[in-house]
């Protein structure tokens, strides 16, 4: 199998501070490089550089998977399903409002994974997926 290779993914936020709350201090996510406009993040390996957007305005459109409404544009991690049951309890636990709670689709199917959408605080959307086994990410 061939390795990853990190992505760099760039959008708006309307509040670093509020940011740097969620994704630093709920999410774990360590801060990387900053200005006053914009802060980078590793996601997980991957880097995500957050820009200062104050009249931010986050499109609110969706598409239809397994039967759940599921917001487009979104983004997210896929997890092992360990890590995605602690992410899930961390969550709860933190009273965050899922727009799609955590569960399992395609159950008894290939792909079969846990999912569950949020929203950071500025309306960017997120799903963090989790797979029991990583050989079922791309299965048909």
């Amino acid at each position: 199998m061939q390795s990853m290779h990190p992505f760099h993914l760039a959008f708006f936020v309307r509040d670093l501070d509020e940011t740097r709350e969620f994704y630093g201090k709920l999410l774990g996510f360590s801060e990387g490089r900053s200005t006053d406009h914009w802060v980078d993040f590793d996601c997980m390996g991957h880097q995500l550089s957050m820009h200062l957007k104050a009249d931010l305005k986050v499109a609110k459109d969706g598409g239809l998977v397994d039967g759940d409404s599921v917001p487009i544009p979104h983004f997210g991690i896929i997890l092992d399903q360990v890590s995605w049951n602690a992410l899930a309890k961390r969550l709860e636990n933190a009273a965050i409002s899922f727009v799609v709670e955590p569960h399992t689709r395609f159950q008894g199917e290939p792909g079969e994974q846990s999912t569950m959408f949020f929203l950071d605080p500025s309306g960017n959307a997120l799903e963090f997926k989790g797979f029991g086994s990583m050989n079922q990410v791309f299965a048909k």
